[in-house]
């Protein structure tokens, strides 16, 4: 099972990296999309519950946004409704999944949630570079949450992804102002 848990983090690890690359929305939804879903078996299986809950609306969240026309997804309502999704998830981790409630878990449980509602708020804006620029706060809260939760793909997924995102904001959007 740990196996399967780890080999799943690093599959969503792939998929991470390649979303700060992409220079076009819709590539950056497609690979959000297969990463949350990857990830949220990998915490699922580890028993990091939240992080998993989290993912699964997580990818919801891109079908949503890739899907922007049919789903109306520029709409303030999916923002709220996504908001709501992520700040309910965290109240639910302790009372429905039980997850003890200690100083340290108040504080752990609640980092990929504002990671998660940054990032959400970045898709809505509609540019690569907003995903970018937001992924530089939630990235580190991923960080330390994947550290608690024993994630090893997810953590190596989130050091590379911050080197990813520099070398993305570097690439992408500092040279164009120069130019």
């Amino acid at each position: 099972m740990n196996i399967l848990a780890q080999g799943l983090g690093i599959v969503g690890m792939l998929f991470n990296i390649l979303v700060f690359q992409q220079r076009k929305q819709r590539g950056v939804l497609i690979c959000q999309f297969f990463a949350a879903v990857s990830f949220a078996f990998n915490y699922l299986l580890l028993g990091a519950v939240i992080g998993g809950v989290l993912n699964l609306i997580g990818a919801v969240r891109a079908l949503v946004f890739l899907f922007e026309k049919r789903t109306k997804a520029n709409s303030i309502s999916w923002l709220i409704i996504f908001i709501i999704a992520f700040a309910s998830s965290y109240p639910l981790t302790f009372l429905v999944f039980k997850t003890p409630i200690t100083p340290k878990n108040l504080i752990i449980e609640l980092l990929p949630v504002i990671a998660m509602i940054l990032i959400t708020v970045s898709l809505r804006l509609g540019k690569a570079k907003a995903v970018r620029a937001f992924s530089l706060f939630s990235s580190p809260m991923w960080l330390v949450y994947n550290c608690f939760s024993g994630s090893f793909g997810a953590i190596a997924s989130e050091i590379l992804n911050l080197i990813s995102i520099i070398v993305g904001i570097i690439r992408l959007d500092t040279k164009r102002k120069k130019s």
